[in-house]
């Protein structure tokens, strides 16, 4: 065999859950270790991992992907109230994605994979669309309250000299309500808006933001008016790329998108962006071809696929049920952080590597060989449903090719 090839610095490595946290094995073992002398940070970010550690595994993992600036991430479980009783939880841990997000001031970057004989449900989508979201603050960070008949809720604001000022939310006067309180940061927005605009630079795709400023005049507004103003510091880069810069309401950007051929990114606030970002990946086929990349405003990168941990799977696998996981989204996590630690450290040899596996694993899906979710969704005449570490042994003969 060749010799592996080389890293002179490493990828920080989050481990998950589930059967991603399978997956996540089959493919070190299977399609990196043999080509690569593989250099990771390793860091444990499975539930009971976070629970020995009172997740502070989940800090200290962001803190090195600060540090060496590329990192990839399985997919974890977000606890719930099922979880903390099924993991003896000491408390319902944050997703781990949250913290990380935090922490990195990021933007989440998600783009489907594209393959033939997969065929978006949006005939005209010919392209990838990216949902750039927002990955801080809204209702993500609210605080909210189930009110009294009779209650009255207001918005109290103190300024740092102590002078204050309410504003009259609603009366609850004859019914009771549910009030919820939001908020964000113009530093974090500005952040926001840097990370769209590089990242439309980096791959010469026009970038489309929709907000609701009619109807919000001053939260939504205010993300207009930041995009703005920070677009000015970018448009000789975008006229030297080719591209453009849009804002539009965020209605009028779904009818555009559904009416569109693809290739841009499409910049959402973090709840659009939750829910934008799942529309989009089902309409081109399945969450299991979905990559994500959170891209700091400092130049941080963390590829992580878009789903989740595929909990059914996994138990079936541990009852000895063979299963048939879709592993693309998970593979091309890995290939993401190897191209951008191969640029990174001028490893030319690295990011062809992870370029070919990426050609290798689109391949096997177009010579018509593929896992459970996308042989029920593939038009090809001539295919094949394989189990887990079939189609992924599967890749290897195509990468050797």
């Amino acid at each position: 065999m060749a010799e592996k090839i080389k890293m002179t610095a490493p990828v920080v490595e989050m481990d998950g859950d589930e059967m991603t946290r399978i997956l996540w094995k089959m493919i070190k073992d299977i399609l990196l270790v043999p080509y690569i002398d593989l250099k990771t940070e390793y860091y444990d970010l499975g539930l009971e991992q976070r629970n020995a550690t009172n997740d502070q595994v989940t800090i200290d993992s962001a803190n090195a992907a600060k540090k060496y600036g590329v990192a990839v991430k399985c997919a974890t479980i977000t606890a719930n109230a099922q979880r903390v009783e099924e993991y003896k939880l000491k408390e319902m841990w944050k997703s781990p994605n949250v913290t990380i997000r935090a922490i990195l001031d990021g933007t989440v970057f998600r783009a489907p994979i594209i393959a033939k004989g997969i065929n978006p449900y949006v005939p005209t989508w010919v392209k990838p669309i990216t949902i750039a979201r927002h990955a801080y603050g809204d209702v993500y960070k609210n605080v909210e309250i189930k009110l009294k008949d009779g209650e009255k809720a207001e918005l109290l604001v103190t300024d740092k000299d102590g002078n204050i000022k309410k504003l009259l939310v609603h009366d609850f006067a004859g019914t009771g309500g549910i009030i919820q309180a939001q908020h964000n940061t113009e530093q974090s927005i500005a952040s926001f808006a840097h990370s769209c605009f590089k990242f439309a630079v980096d791959t010469k795709q026009d970038l489309w933001f929709g907000a609701k400023d009619t109807i919000s005049k001053t939260y939504d507004h205010r993300f207009k008016d930041i995009f703005a103003d920070i677009y000015d510091e970018y448009k000789a880069e975008f006229k030297e790329a080719g591209i453009n810069y849009y804002y539009m309401l965020i209605d009028d950007a779904v009818a555009r998108v559904m009416r569109s051929e693809g290739g841009y990114i499409w910049a959402c606030k973090n709840y659009d962006g939750d829910v934008m970002s799942d529309m989009v990946a089902t309409a081109f086929g399945s969450l299991g071809m979905m990559t994500s990349v959170l891209v700091s405003p400092d130049g941080a990168y963390e590829y992580e696929a878009a789903h989740g941990t595929v909990t059914r799977h996994y138990y079936n696998h541990l009852k000895g049920q063979e299963t048939s996981t879709n592993s693309v989204a998970t593979i091309f996590a890995w290939t993401g952080a190897l191209k951008k630690r191969g640029e990174l450290d001028g490893l030319a040899e690295l990011s062809a590597f992870a370029e070919n596996l990426e050609r290798a694993t689109i391949r096997t899906i177009e010579n018509g060989v593929m896992t459970n979710d996308l042989y029920s969704l593939s038009s090809l005449s001539v295919k094949k449903k394989v189990n887990t570490e079939d189609f992924i042994r599967e890749i290897v003969k195509n990468l050797k090719n």
